[in-house]
């Protein structure tokens, strides 16, 4: 069980690191474009084949693709598969945003500080899209294995971006307590 002051901590640590991002213009703009396009790359590996066929006939297929894409998964999943898919944009947004500010104040040296949110990442990206990423590496069936089509797998890997978001805290404060501020 952990104590209460380590929840508390944590909680404002995963607070200070989904409000970064809104502290400046830039970061603001650098959350909005990230969403975006990781909303777009979700999106379009639902249907990854679909997707390939309208956007190698032309790029003005783009909006049609998009939004015949999120109507789908809205008819299939109802509004919870389109809101993990936007939760998962959002927060990769976030975590994107955090990960630049932290290599831009550090440098190359906070790298190994980068390990806190890059496994999020990974975790949001491979459970965020489902069958378009297992499509993509060859392991079409495997989500068919899966209990509830793989939702669990979506919440799972956003519980582990939210952990990795928490852990990690603002980027231009140290989350750790040392001994001289206790």
């Amino acid at each position: 069980m952990l104590p209460r002051d380590s929840i508390r901590g944590y909680l404002t640590n995963l607070s200070e690191a989904v409000s970064y991002p809104f502290e400046t213009w830039r970061g603001t703009i650098g959350l909005v474009l990230v969403t975006v396009a990781t909303y777009v790359l979700l999106i379009l590996s639902t249907m990854p084949e679909f997707s390939l066929q309208m956007l190698g006939d032309g790029l003005y297929w783009f909006e049609y693709v998009v939004v015949s894409l999120t109507e789908t998964v809205y008819r299939t999943d109802g509004w919870t598969g389109l809101g993990v898919i936007v939760l998962y944009a959002l927060l990769s947004g976030v975590a994107v945003v955090n990960a630049v500010a932290q290599l831009r104040l550090v440098g190359l040296s906070s790298l190994t500080d980068l390990s806190a949110v890059v496994p999020g990442l990974l975790a949001s990206g491979c459970a965020s899209c489902g069958a378009g990423l297992l499509g993509f590496l060859g392991f079409a069936g495997g989500l068919a294995a899966l209990p509830y089509d793989g939702a669990l797998l979506r919440v799972g890997g956003l519980a582990l971006l939210l952990f990795f978001l928490g852990r990690a805290g603002h980027p231009e404060r140290c989350a750790f307590t040392t001994e001289a501020t206790q």
